[in-house]
């Protein structure tokens, strides 16, 4: 992986002008209450282009120009045998330079002396418009122009770094592809280890347990995003957490987990009975669910475009919705008619796909803003996304009461690839394998 993170570093700096100086700092340390801190999690921009998950770090590159080759420069904290009792190894600059290829490193207290300096003669600066270096760029500005009498100029321009990375990590390599088929295989088990212990009278909590300890024994660090344990009515609540409720005998539990390895989400949504059992209105959801997403996965392929996965999704829906009484074909129409119109949305309100990555919903663009129209952009391989539709009942005139409370989510974790398209996640999601797993003892 070294090799990649230097390989990232050169690629931004090759499209950036000529002696510009790029900067990319990673998150701080974040209180919890009194003197203790949240689980430290490294910035995602900044680890992609470092492997470094120290805090109090930040990256600066120089663009290779006429008189200079391109150098990336690291600091951070100073080695500091004390504080390594107490909060454990930090590299210090030295040996972070050799450990992750740095043409040099420095302690995080030279950072304003050290890019002041880069910065005189610099024709730009390249870094995260309108974040938490905006008030620090204009100290370094106003540190290079207090030298303009000795004849030193201040970058002309700013240019926002993130356009740039936002396109670079959409494009997984195959390192990242592999780090992904591991958190997505990962948290596959863990819904397989929460249907295994489903049963009425459990507690979401309870679920939620066996969900961490499966990342945590498989050498995830943490889950990717709150997990979602919602019983009952509570799955027609998109983003529960509460995760405390009863399970009860004939319902459905929804779960929404995912888990993060070395930097990578995973994020898999599995629905299924309490009692092991589909009834037949919950089966009837739940079928209908699995086909929107079976056609939804068919649309994933280089060359089309990324909206046609939700289109897909909502034709299979809209045509369900009418044929099981949840819409009124008198009063909504065709199916064509349902969509055009959004019939669907009291039930089916969200989006079936997102870019999965660093981040949950990862970045990048979903249109072509250069384009003329902005048209959606076209799937390419590398691109990791999730396929995730669903249907939501909540208790309605007109809505048959057996369907009433009922929430259903299948969701995937799919790759591009150049043939077609790889799942990668694989829980059990037909009701044969749900029943059949949820049947052993």
């Amino acid at each position: 992986m070294l090799a990649n993170y230097a390989a990232r570093r050169a690629a931004l700096m090759a499209q950036m002008a000529p002696g510009s100086v790029a900067i990319v700092a990673t998150a701080p340390e974040v209180a919890r209450n009194s003197d203790c801190d949240y689980p430290y999690r490294h910035d995602s921009y900044f680890y992609y282009l470092s492997g470094f998950a120290e805090p109090d770090s930040v990256l600066v590159l120089v663009a290779a120009s006429a008189t200079a080759p391109a150098k990336a420069l690291l600091f951070c904290r100073a080695k500091h045998a004390e504080r390594e009792i107490w909060d454990g190894f930090r590299y210090g600059p030295e040996a972070a330079r050799t450990a992750f290829g740095f043409d040099a490193a420095f302690p995080i207290e030279e950072l304003d002396a050290e890019v002041s300096r880069l910065l005189a003669d610099a024709p730009a600066i390249c870094y995260a418009l309108g974040g938490s270096l905006d008030a620090q760029v204009k100290v370094w500005l106003r540190n290079v122009r207090q030298k303009a009498r000795s004849g030193v100029t201040a970058p002309a321009s700013a240019v926002d770094i993130g356009p740039l990375l936002d396109a670079m990590r959409l494009l997984k390599d195959q390192d990242e592809q592999q780090l992904m088929r591991r958190a997505a295989a990962i948290a596959s088990a863990a819904h397989v280890r929460a249907m295994r212990a489903t049963r009425p009278g459990l507690y979401e909590y309870a679920l939620d347990a066996e969900l961490l300890y499966e990342f945590r024994r498989s050498g995830a660090q943490a889950p990717a995003y709150n997990s979602i344990v919602a019983g009952g009515a509570n799955a027609c609540i998109l983003h529960y957490s509460a995760n405390n409720a009863r399970l009860n005998d004939g319902e459905l539990v929804l779960i929404d987990a995912g888990c993060e390895l070395d930097g990578y989400a995973s994020d898999i949504t599995r629905t299924w009975p309490v009692n092991g059992r589909f009834s037949a209105p919950q089966r009837d959801l739940y079928q209908l669910v699995l086909a929107a997403q079976q056609a939804a996965l068919d649309m994933v392929r280089p060359g089309l475009a990324q909206n046609l996965i939700h289109e897909a999704a909502v034709q299979v829906l809209a045509q369900g919705m009418l044929d099981l009484g949840l819409l009124d074909r008198h009063s909504c129409g065709s199916v064509e008619d349902v969509i055009a119109n959004k019939s669907y949305l009291p039930f089916y309100m969200h989006g079936t796909s997102h870019w999965l990555g660093m981040d949950v919903h990862d970045v990048g663009a979903y249109r072509d803003t250069s384009a003329a129209g902005k048209p959606w952009r076209a799937l390419e391989a590398g691109m990791v996304l999730t396929v995730e539709p669903g249907i939501y009942v909540r208790p309605s005139e007109g809505v048959p009461e057996h369907f009433w409370h009922t929430g259903i989510r299948i969701e995937d974790d799919v790759l591009v690839t150049p043939q077609g398209h790889e799942v990668l996640s694989s829980a059990p999601k037909s009701v044969a394998e749900i029943e059949q797993l949820m049947s052993q003892d």
